[in-house]
């Protein structure tokens, strides 16, 4: 390279030696490694070219030891967000040293996804529980989500339960402000008088905007019904309407992402087809138009819950019950706290929304009048006639002889 207008300056390192000791000072100048100057006296650039030695790797050289930090760690960001389960993201801590080290980054850890967190409760451990702390120390929402809820639920801490479902909530998680909404509404963790049925429906409203479908079938009905806000049959009917519509086109899009087009839905002509399932893996969620959809994809938090307590990881104590939809996983942390199906009275919905969606994927072919539990409940059977599923529940609770409409 042309320094001004009177040297060629070359690396040092460049040359199979260094320059002659008895070099004239007109042809070489000294300067500090890794450079040397070459006067334009050497106009035989062709000579000093070939001098050049090939760039010998040691054994013990790699190039990923040459990336910056900052690279690697945007590289296992993009890696923790879109990891598709746990061992993903925590097999590359015991890759090498250095992948140690910045998986731990509070960066990476903030951005991890909430599959990174799909534990199951057989696996369960320490490990297990400090990776989900830290985690949600470095600011990650599922993170704080997944954990509050385990802390509540399973763990029985519910003071740090709620501050982390909080925490999340502040931040605009969906599923943590329906799970607030939910805890107000039964008041868990406390007595019957804890229940807050406004700020129920405010958090409802909230996670409603942010797109949670339940949400917006549980405000619905509470309008509906007047249930914690001022009775609005009409906008109650509409946020119903709405629910569906959403589920509809959510089930759509993941099913189209793996299965063919041609296999999206299918439409039950006969009486006995309409409710049944007419391909694998499909279940009529909105059985009430004929469709037969995909089952929606549940957080993996819920997933553990019921995962912890029908494998035995966590004791439920007598008298109190899981909610009945598959895809809830949360007990009662007080007897009779969840409302029970007043046709058969053999099931137990923790709000109404696990109720409709329950009724829809498998209860409405199940459930059957018992007459026993009729009379003692002085309540009559028969479907909701809303369009969003079910039968009446009853607030065991509060007044054994009279169901919530639904």
């Amino acid at each position: 390279m042309l320094c001004g207008s009177h040297h060629w300056l070359l690396p040092h390192a460049g040359l199979s030696t260094p320059p002659p000791s008895n070099s004239s000072s007109s042809k070489y100048i000294s300067l500090p490694p890794p450079y040397f100057v070459v006067t334009k006296s050497h106009t035989n650039l062709k000579q000093i070219i070939t001098m050049r030695r090939p760039i010998k790797y040691s054994q013990k050289s790699d190039l990923f030891d040459g990336l910056p930090d900052d690279i690697v760690v945007f590289i296992l960001c993009k890696l923790s967000s879109t990891a598709s389960s746990p061992s993903d993201f925590i097999n590359i801590f015991s890759t090498c040293k250095r992948l140690n080290r910045l998986s731990a980054h509070r960066l990476v850890l903030s951005k991890a996804g909430p599959k990174v967190f799909a534990i199951r409760a057989n696996k369960w451990s320490e490990l297990a529980y400090r990776f989900l702390k830290r985690c949600a120390n470095a600011g990650n929402v599922d993170a704080c989500y997944t954990l509050g809820m385990i802390r509540f639920y399973c763990l029985q801490n519910r003071g740090s339960g709620l501050s982390l479902l909080a925490k999340a909530a502040m931040k605009s998680h969906a599923p943590a402000l329906y799970s607030l909404a939910v805890i107000q509404f039964n008041g868990s963790g406390g007595s019957k008088r804890d229940k807050d049925l406004r700020a129920g429906v405010a958090l409802c409203a909230r996670a409603s905007l942010l797109g949670h479908i339940d949400a917006l079938r549980e405000l619905g009905h509470c309008l509906q019904d007047g249930y914690g806000v001022r009775q609005n049959i009409a906008e109650g009917r509409r946020f119903l309407v709405q629910a569906n519509a959403r589920e509809l086109a959510s089930v759509i899009r993941s099913v189209t992402q793996s299965s063919p087009s041609s296999y999206l839905l299918t439409w039950g002509t006969q009486p006995s087809q309409r409710y049944a399932c007419q391909i694998d893996s499909v279940c009529p969620l909105v059985s009430e138009f004929g469709y037969n959809v995909a089952v929606p994809e549940v957080h993996p938090a819920n997933w553990f819950l019921r995962d912890w307590f029908e494998s035995g990881h966590g004791d439920l104590p007598e008298g109190l019950r899981l909610c009945a939809h598959i895809g809830c996983g949360r007990p009662e942390t007080r007897p009779h706290e969840f409302r029970r199906c007043s046709v058969c009275g053999k099931v137990n919905y923790c709000s109404r929304g696990c109720q409709a969606l329950d009724w829809k994927l498998r209860h409405k072919m199940e459930c059957s009048p018992i007459e026993n539990w009729a009379e003692e409940n002085d309540v009559g059977g028969g479907g909701g006639g809303d369009g969003d599923g079910g039968g009446v529940m009853v607030d065991e609770e509060e007044v054994q002889n009279v169901a919530v409409g639904f």
